[in-house]
């Protein structure tokens, strides 16, 4: 019997720690997370990107009616981005559509995930063009819905194509 209660006290402790594990983000955890982006001569720190990203995230999840929430899942979102990671750069612009698609930033991030990752990283054609249509139809007040709209129209193109392409219509136009 002592040895089912010492067990039990064991499973107990373990349980609250787990369940108290997870540190309360504060802004200077993630202003420290941000200052590590970059080395002290201003280039990139590519290590400290995960570290930032799941900072950023966190902060979101823990306090998610917090003014600044969209604004740390968008600065994740731009270093997933510029990472290449497909997959978690998918994963918090859903959270941002999701959980603030009033957000003024997240058409923005929505176009990111279009051109950069499903366009350029993953060459997938069809979600390019699913978001993108999405960005026009949801968000047509945005300053980036020009650029959705024309985005359309190069979606399969390489960059080569598109020059040539601006470059005769400057012809015609001439």
């Amino acid at each position: 019997m002592k040895r089912f209660l010492n067990l039990m006290l064991v499973a107990t402790m373990a349980f609250t720690l787990l369940a108290c594990g997870e540190k309360k983000l504060t802004q200077d955890d993630l202003k420290k997370a941000e200052a590590a982006l970059f080395n002290e001569d201003m280039t990139a720190n590519p290590e400290a990107a995960p570290v930032a990203i799941k900072q950023f995230c966190e902060f979101a999840k823990q306090n998610p009616d917090d003014p600044s929430a969209p604004d740390w899942l968008f600065k994740a979102l731009e270093i997933a981005v510029g990472q290449n990671d497909a997959a978690k750069s998918e994963e918090i612009c859903q959270q941002l559509m999701d959980k603030y698609p009033t957000y003024e930033k997240t058409p923005f991030g929505m176009f990111m995930l279009a051109s950069f990752v499903y366009h350029d990283q993953m060459n997938d054609i069809d979600k390019a063009r699913v978001l993108l249509e999405r960005i026009v139809s949801d968000y047509p007040e945005s300053e980036i819905t020009p650029s959705a709209e024309a985005s359309i129209g190069f979606l399969g193109m390489t960059p080569e194509e598109i020059i040539k392409h601006f470059e005769a219509q400057a012809q015609v136009e001439q």
